[in-house]
């Protein structure tokens, strides 16, 4: 069972990024999906998580400019960044908790994907 992150690049402030997680492997459901990221010398931050009823949360800094949503039939869960800031920089990381065969629940982490973005 992985995650795999794509989406990720540089851009201008104000500028957009969509950002894409796809789930793979043995996997018998998915509860909790969600984005955190990891600026440089700080500590990871949640951006946003969805829950598998789509309900959302996010962390005060993005609301009104990002947006997730997931393809429950995809397994994937996207990030919609609109207006992105400077201070939006940092690898973003998505994270699920998942039912995998043999195992049970689990959270699971990506790689992680760089979102940079000038000034």
């Amino acid at each position: 069972v992985q995650l795999v992150e794509s989406g990720g690049g540089l851009v201008q402030a104000g500028g957009s990024l969509r950002l894409s997680c796809a789930a793979s492997g043995r996997i018998f459901g998915i509860d909790d999906m969600g984005w955190y990221r990891q600026a440089p010398g700080k500590q990871r931050e949640l951006v946003a998580v969805i829950t598998s009823g789509k309900t959302t949360n996010y962390a005060d800094s993005v609301k009104g400019r990002f947006t997730i949503s997931r393809d429950n039939a995809k397994n994937t869960v996207y990030l919609q960044m609109n207006s992105l800031k400077p201070e939006d920089t940092g690898v973003y990381i998505c994270s699920a908790k998942m039912y995998e065969f043999g195992v049970g629940w689990k959270d699971y982490w990506g790689q992680g994907t760089q979102v940079t973005v000038s000034s």
